[in-house]
């Protein structure tokens, strides 16, 4: 697993460095988030001394646009991350990252940025649209299943005033990284006489971080829909669970020419997916 673990202050930006760190150390042990201090190069002299002054006010957090960050078994993803920071002397940075735990003395999973500093824009004389970019190396750096769900996310930014007043807070937000799923459908026989039975069946798998291979998801509803060959809407018919192993299977009767496929509204763990649709020509 790579992970983020030495983080030191150099001319008020952080450089972090990449170990490969064993997943026993989890909970927090090896894994490390930086502080404001770090990140900035701010002293607890001078935090203490900034504490009564004005701090940055940081607003319009995004991660990845607001979509949920969806990795497979293995593969490379880099997404963007944003916030807008105001303060009356101007912004001079801003530090966004993900982490995963239930607090910051037990976490199991740390997402920092790739940039030492963050590329800040302004837009007046108070406030900057600033901006930083994350990757994650899903092979490598999601090594257990639990790591799928609701992640934090922490915002900060520093002033560009004389005290360097800084505003953290590692519980800013929330943000769903999921784990990749498939769906199949395949309707039979074709073609098939009206009124006669269909049979559609079907799989739901999602990506296994931990065998690196898809696994059935089971216990899930799934509708069965429908789309008329002239049609471009889709109906549900009926709504079944998968089995043990993420398959699904059900019958109906033939009616007119037209696509089967199944439906998953997904999870917080795990994305919607449609099957792509069958056609079945009806005699």
């Amino acid at each position: 697993m790579r992970i983020r673990t030495t983080v030191a202050a150099v001319s008020g930006g952080l450089v972090l460095s990449a170990l490969a760190v064993p997943a026993a150390q989890a909970d927090g042990g090896g894994l490390h988030k930086p502080t404001a201090a770090e990140r900035f190069g701010v002293s607890r002299a001078a935090m203490s001394a900034a504490a009564d002054d004005e701090l940055p006010v940081v607003s319009d957090v995004k991660v990845n646009g607001g979509k949920s960050i969806v990795f497979g078994t293995t593969g490379v993803k880099t997404f963007a991350v944003s916030l807008t920071a105001s303060h009356s002397a101007g912004i001079q940075d801003a530090y966004i990252d993900l982490w995963h735990g239930k607090d910051l003395a037990h976490h199991d999973g740390v997402f920092a940025p790739n940039e030492q500093n963050a590329t800040c824009t302004a837009v007046s004389a108070t406030t900057s649209n600033c901006k930083l970019t994350i990757t994650v190396d899903a092979g490598r750096e999601l090594y257990m299943n639990s790591l799928a769900g609701t992640w934090h996310v922490t915002a900060a930014a520093i002033a560009a005033d004389e005290a360097g007043s800084d505003y953290w807070n590692d519980f800013y937000g929330t943000h769903k990284l999921q784990r990749l799923s498939k769906l199949t459908a395949n309707a039979s026989p074709e073609p098939v006489k009206k009124g006669k039975t269909i049979t559609v069946t079907g799989k739901l798998t999602r990506a296994n971080w931990e065998t690196r291979k898809y696994a059935g998801y089971t216990a899930q509803p799934v509708k069965l829909q429908f789309r008329k060959k002239d049609s471009n809407t889709y109906t549900t018919v009926k709504t079944i669970k998968t089995n043990t192993k993420g398959d699904l299977k059900t019958t109906v009767k033939a009616t007119v020419d037209g696509f089967f496929r199944w439906s998953f509204a997904g999870t917080s763990t795990t994305p919607a997916v449609n099957a792509a649709g069958d056609y079945v020509d009806v005699k």
